[in-house]
């Protein structure tokens, strides 16, 4: 099931090392929770990726750009931070959390967005469930660039460093945090940040005229949702300024008629090229790509960017 934001795999990247989840299945147990909250929290059902089976992981023998070239095009992602987490040597934090940190720091959303109440929220949430050393601290701040805002799911008592589970008594926790109501913090912090992508996507899609609810359809749709007549509306503008920038120096310098003739015709037999290539492509993140290849449906650009020269803004200025 795709993202709930066209362009994006998932909605959630559960990232973890295995063998923290070999002792209890502790990591399972808090994805289950996590599905089950977010069901009660949102309307839409959210896509999650978690790779459970460590058989079915990706090897280093694995082509590992590729294999989670598309996986890690989520919205959100989620650390599992524990005391063997941030290791530079390890699969989870080389490929997966510092992967995605350039990521999305490069794409359309940017790893840090504004959220309703005014603050700024990162895309990495992350969940920590042991108190981590001072060392692996500082990896992770140079890393991120900024201090480690984590979701607390610890069990500490004297000579403790562990996992909160479901059954822990908050009253033996020195740090008084309930599992249940860590979980809803999750699934609402979740929520704020999605919410938030979702009312500045469907912003801009408004902006630049792309209906988000209905799909496409038709050869007309295809033709608006690809601005094409947009783009024809450009065409025109500029060759009328050039066809009348053209005809007043041909009258200023007394050039020959003929020459505002060669350039009137250049401009009709070039009009259809430009209407060509405004239907085959688009802008996106490496460059320009075709419209109907597999790269422009996970093109995270909003449709004002993809056409740059089809804008509201450009054609009023025109």
């Amino acid at each position: 099931m795709p993202s709930v934001i066209s362009g994006y795999e998932y909605d959630i990247f559960i990232s973890y090392r295995q063998k923290d989840n070999k002792y209890d299945g502790w990591v399972t147990e808090f994805v289950d929770n996590l599905k089950r909250e977010l069901e009660a929290t949102f309307k839409e059902e959210l896509s999650v990726y978690f790779d459970e089976n460590p058989q079915d992981g990706l090897l280093e023998t694995h082509n590992v750009d590729k294999s989670l070239e598309g996986k890690l095009k989520s919205l959100i992602f989620i650390p599992i931070i524990s005391q063997t987490y941030i290791d530079p040597e390890s699969f989870a934090w080389k490929n997966e959390f510092c992967a995605f940190n350039k990521i999305s720091q490069s794409d359309n959303l940017g790893r840090d967005v504004a959220v309703d109440s005014g603050n700024i929220a990162s895309r990495i949430l992350p969940v920590k469930i042991h108190n981590i050393d001072p060392s692996d601290l500082d990896v992770y701040q140079k890393e991120i660039g900024g201090h480690l805002r984590a979701l607390d799911f610890i069990f500490k008592s004297a000579g403790v460093n562990r996992s909160l589970t479901a059954e822990a008594r908050e009253d033996k926790n020195q740090l008084k945090t309930n599992y249940r109501d860590q979980i809803n913090k999750t699934a609402n912090a979740i929520k704020e940040i999605i919410r938030s992508i979702k009312n500045s996507y469907s912003a801009e899609s408004k902006s630049s005229g792309i209906n988000t609810q209905t799909p496409a359809k038709g050869f007309s749709s295809k033709l608006r949702r690809r601005h094409v007549y947009r783009a024809s509306l450009v065409y025109v503008i500029v060759s009328l300024l050039i066809w009348k920038v053209s005809s007043l120096t041909i009258d200023f310098f007394q050039f020959k008629e003929s020459i505002l003739t060669f350039i009137t015709v250049l401009m009709i037999t070039f009009f259809p090229i430009a209407i060509i290539l405004a239907w085959m492509y688009e802008r996106g993140p490496g460059g320009f790509i075709r419209t109907s290849s597999k790269a422009a449906e996970e093109n995270p650009f909003p449709f004002h960017q993809r056409k740059p020269l089809t804008g509201n803004t450009y054609i009023l200025v025109l």
